[in-house]
């Protein structure tokens, strides 16, 4: 493969988990966001994240060093992006922000790059369109956490190249992920299937039918799921899952995908989920044990 040098930018939860990534694999990242003090939470996440591996004795404690070595930061895109064999932009899930950023980097990246989007529903045809390369650009939907996460959504956008999506596919197994390449339709394919199925989860507390536990209860038990989908929205950030449906619906035109009246109530109350204390749980007394958020209480 040819890239050698990456650049990742924002450094959210998204962002630091994948510098995290490449890092930890032996590759050098600069890791972009225009916060000092996000920046430096993303450190010291990762950080804490890197310690929490070798407790648990996945890696050894030069690991750790060579990891946190690989890892530079930085406030602009131009200076920052010029090196970089592989930019991966990991900014909140906002088609604005995200066409902004793929002009800024369009316009300071040097020939041949790869410029991958962490999106998790926005279109990568529509994201190519605003660079002078759309043969070059790609999604690349890591999971969340991604340093634990073993899955890569690979979008191929309408021109992308398919070396691109080879060279993709193949970096995904160097980081010891697994890449599942998919074609750039609303919600790709993790999302065009979890959405709906969290949606069906609201509109059933929401009209009555059980409560929260219940709910997750019969996906965790009758199901086989680790985490019920209300639980799963939390952790998500319910604003997040409301704007993804609301991508597939306008992208589809068709009314399943439409966000329930509850959930777009809760993100306009700013319940947001595990991120703000509140969402379907009550996060503020630790997280440690589940307690249902007091309006959903029989």
């Amino acid at each position: 493969m040819s890239i050698s040098k990456v650049a990742v930018i924002g450094a959210g939860t998204m962002g630091n988990g994948i510098a995290h990534v490449f890092a930890q694999y032996g590759y050098p990242v600069v890791l972009i966001d225009i916060s000092d003090d996000q920046l430096a939470n993303a450190l010291a996440t990762i950080e804490k994240n890197l310690a929490r591996q070798i407790k648990k004795g996945t890696i050894q404690e030069s690991d750790k060093e060579k990891t946190l070595k690989n890892i530079t930061t930085g406030n602009y895109i131009p200076g920052n992006v010029g090196e970089a064999d592989l930019i991966v932009e990991a900014a909140t899930e906002n088609e604005a922000l995200k066409l902004k950023i793929f002009k800024e980097v369009d316009a300071s990246a040097k020939p041949g790059v790869i410029l991958a989007s962490n999106t998790s529903s926005i279109s990568i045809t529509k994201i190519a369109s605003v660079t002078t390369r759309p043969e070059r650009v790609i999604g690349m939907h890591f999971m969340n956490p991604v340093p634990m996460m073993k899955l890569v959504e690979v979008i191929s956008g309408y021109h992308t190249d398919k070396s691109v999506v080879d060279e993709i596919t193949e970096l995904s197994k160097a980081l010891d992920k697994v890449p599942c390449v998919v074609e750039d339709y609303p919600g790709f394919i993790a999302n065009r299937i979890l959405m709906p199925m969290i949606n069906e989860a609201v509109y059933s507390l929401h009209e009555g039918v059980t409560g929260v536990e219940e709910i997750d209860t019969i996906m965790k038990l009758g199901m086989a799921h680790p985490m019920g989908p209300l639980q799963l929205a939390d952790f998500i950030g319910l604003d997040v899952c409301c704007s993804i449906l609301n991508v597939m619906y306008e992208g589809f035109r068709n009314p399943k995908y439409a966000p329930c009246p509850l959930l777009v109530n809760m993100v306009t109350a700013g319940n947001l989920g595990k991120k703000t204390g509140k969402g379907f749980y009550d996060y503020t007394g630790g997280g440690k044990e589940l307690v249902v958020n007091s309006i959903f209480k029989k």
